[in-house]
């Protein structure tokens, strides 16, 4: 039977719950419900106009219903009278097709059926800036290579002390914390878990990390390229398939000069066939090809990726593969829909085990000094709109992960792009006023 929440409610004290969805642009929405309504809630759903979010739907359509997954259950650490609920959206009697949780359980249970439990767990960069989003909140973070900087990560102690006490505090196994590469960047790890549990936890980090940053005056920002001489906000994901009931490791072969089995090496040729169409969901905004194969950044290097590529431990390639029985995809950045995200990679690996897809050999170059000598390596897309046409033409992946949900994602997208473009920034003024 389904957990209780009502009773759940009383037991913990809480008093509201805040049904949520995310929608296909990664925007986390909500409604707070007191605890005395949550149980017709968790029977028929917390009721949504679908228009309303980017959801590709019209002020036409019914009512949509987010219905709660008590195993997504968060009390909020910092406000333990409120309960977080992740939610799975219904119309009609049915799941909503374009809904990225809804795409990542199906994924999922494909996989299931396959014998296989895909694990994940991300690296969640982020800038702590002011309110005002113009400048980094710390103007004594200045250190030309400052990752790893004691002096500058104490002065955020405060906050992040208290996100990862959160973590602490919610079971997720945080077990280091640091300054990243750019100044006024930091990164929070935590342990890694079935991709679904990963995802949902993934969602309430941006919240959670957002919200205590406000609450000690400043703001956190997960955009991909916020300063454009800095390094960009990545979000690497570490992924291994695992037997149905979690207890071996199927991309685990000791023998493998780079420890991967079969299987993993074809879930790699997969994600590594796909790659240029998944940067349109792992690089999901305009601003997020200002982060790969960026410019030199003033520490030295963007540790970004520039082309398809593989390796063992060296982090100037596409995938990494760090250690024994799972690898590192350092594609994906920080604006990227965290149900999405990792719905379009078990797709993506599913076809390569399927078709038997070879990666072939890594590279051990480094890619920012000698990218070149690999003329075969394909380049990733250049802009947002190069990698949404690349989607709109990969049939694989709109039938893996499903025509409806990518077709409503390219045209929301496509409709991003072109009011981007009608932007008129100063530089252009600057550059073509007296052509």
């Amino acid at each position: 039977m389904a957990k209780d929440l009502a009773q759940i409610a009383k037991n913990k004290g809480i008093k509201y719950f805040l049904v949520s969805f995310v929608d296909l642009f990664g925007v986390l929405r909500a409604k707070l419900v007191p605890a005395r309504a949550i149980k017709s809630m968790q029977k028929d759903g917390a009721g949504f106009a679908g228009f309303a979010a980017w959801l590709d739907m019209t002020p036409a359509d019914p009512d949509m219903f987010g219905v709660p997954d008590p195993d997504s259950l968060i009390q909020l650490p910092w406000k333990p009278e409120v309960g977080w609920l992740a939610s799975d959206l219904w119309m009609d009697g049915k799941e909503v097709e374009a809904s990225p949780r809804i795409a990542l359980k199906r994924q999922v249970a494909k996989a299931r059926q396959k014998g296989y439990r895909v694990k994940t767990g991300v690296e969640c960069e982020y800038f702590l800036i002011n309110q005002e989003g113009n400048s980094l909140s710390d103007p004594f973070d200045t250190q030309s290579k400052p990752c790893y900087d004691q002096q500058a990560l104490m002065r955020r102690y405060p906050v992040v002390k208290e996100i990862c006490d959160c973590m602490l505090k919610l079971g997720w196994g945080p077990y280091q914390n640091d300054h990243e590469d750019a100044n006024g960047q930091f990164e929070m790890n935590w342990d890694y878990n079935d991709v679904l549990t990963t995802a949902d936890r993934h969602v309430f980090f941006k919240y959670m990390t957002k919200t205590i940053a406000e609450n000690h005056g400043m703001r956190a920002t997960f955009m991909p390229k916020p300063f454009p001489n800095l390094t960009g906000n990545g979000c690497h994901t570490h992924v291994s398939v695992w037997s149905r009931t979690g207890e071996k490791n199927l991309f685990l072969n000791k023998a493998d000069k780079l420890g991967l089995s079969k299987l993993a090496y074809h879930f790699l040729g997969g994600i590594m066939e796909h790659a240029v169409s998944l940067c349109a969901i792992f690089n999901p905004a305009v601003n997020s090809y200002k982060r790969i194969d960026a410019s030199r950044t003033a520490s030295g290097a963007t540790w970004s990726p520039n082309a398809v590529t593989y390796s063992g431990n060296n982090r100037t390639h596409m995938i990494r593969v760090p250690d024994d029985g799972r690898f590192e995809l350092r594609l994906m950045d920080g604006a990227t829909n965290p149900y999405l995200a990792q719905a379009a990679v078990i797709a993506a690996g599913l076809d390569g085990i399927k078709n038997k897809r070879d990666p072939g050999k890594p590279s051990f170059i480094n890619m920012y000094e000698e990218g070149d000598k690999l003329r075969s390596a394909k380049k990733l897309p250049a802009t947002l709109l190069d990698a949404l046409r690349l989607l709109e033409k990969n049939k694989t992946l709109k039938n893996e992960l499903g025509v409806e949900v990518i077709d409503s994602y390219i045209k929301l997208k496509m409709m991003e792009w072109h009011d981007y473009t009608s932007h008129l920034s100063q530089w252009e003024r600057q550059a073509t006023l007296d052509c």
